[in-house]
């Protein structure tokens, strides 16, 4: 049986927000029982701290795209060809729509990468953000979204912290890219075994 897809490993979620903020507090206290004066005591309250940050900042990232270099080796070592691949802000998808086949992996579960069939994917659809009325009428963000193992993975094809008009440029052409990755999908689907 096939393992079920999960957007969340928690485990790692936790470590990976908690566990510089515990080595920064266990060098606090040693600084501050210790060393309550002098260069070691600078060096466990800034070195930690700056680490931290760097590792907040940075490694997500480079663990993520590092894992879906991974998974598009992977999905091509198992006979598989990359007809679309979106990568987007937390996930990766790749299709190979002649076979039917579907790879993707999630910034919060990097570790775990999963290609399946694409006869699991269900409710695919592409959704402009549209809200607001007459002048006011537009979209900050545009995604296609599907559902595998009751899990809904929404994929940002535009996202901005500015609303535009529907008609401008960047929306349709997010727009474009969905109805790309709608096409490729539904195709993908037809042709699953």
């Amino acid at each position: 049986m096939e393992e079920k897809v999960q957007k969340i490993n928690w485990l790692y979620l936790v470590g990976y927000v908690l566990g510089p903020a515990v080595i920064c507090t266990i060098c606090y206290a040693l600084s501050a029982a210790f060393f309550p004066k002098g260069n070691m005591a600078v060096i466990l309250l800034m070195v930690p701290t700056i680490l931290a940050v760097v590792w907040w900042i940075f490694a997500g990232s480079l663990i993520f795209r590092k894992k879906s270099k991974e998974l598009e080796q992977k999905f091509e070592s198992e006979g598989y060809t990359r007809n679309q691949t979106f990568y987007a802000k937390g996930q990766t998808v790749m299709l190979d729509v002649k076979k039917g086949m579907l790879g993707i992996n999630f910034f919060w579960n990097p570790f775990k990468s999963y290609i399946i069939s694409a006869k699991k994917v269900k409710d695919v659809k592409v959704d402009d953000g549209k809200h607001g009325s007459g002048f006011m009428e537009g979209s900050s963000q545009v995604s296609f979204l599907f559902t595998v193992d009751d899990v809904r993975v929404r994929v940002y094809t535009f996202r901005s912290n500015q609303r535009f008009r529907m008609d401008d440029k960047y929306i349709l052409t997010g727009i474009s890219k969905a109805d790309v990755m709608l096409k490729s999908l539904n195709e993908a689907r037809a042709n699953a075994k």
